[in-house]
């Protein structure tokens, strides 16, 4: 994904002077271009509206380092107890470790 560079005008009172649709169509299109797996041609439509919508290149932007923060953190983990709760709930007991007894599955 390339990222949008950043303009020398950044006008505060940016008003839309297109049909907010196309905006709609690009951003439903934001997870795939983020992710990069966006087609080619759609992702230069997409990058050639973001360089006129200020409204866009906001979200764009916001989205990207979202994303990019996300993935710099940990990954948690549930403890034990909630898993095997989870797994029940979800009816994948078939998929729960068998090295846990039932007092680590109660939190004990």
């Amino acid at each position: 994904m390339k990222k949008p560079d950043e303009h020398d005008s950044h006008d505060q009172s940016h008003e839309h002077t297109h049909d907010k649709d196309m905006c709609r169509r690009y951003l439903g299109s934001l997870s795939d271009y983020v992710d990069g797996t966006l087609g080619d041609e759609l992702c230069e439509e997409l990058e050639a509206h973001i360089s006129v919508c200020e409204n866009c290149r906001v979200v764009v932007d916001t989205l990207g380092k979202t994303v990019t923060l996300y993935h710099q953190l940990p990954s948690p983990e549930l403890p034990d107890a909630v898993k095997s709760r989870l797994y029940t709930v979800l009816d994948l007991t078939a998929y729960v470790p068998e090295s846990r007894t039932g007092s680590e599955e109660d939190g004990q």
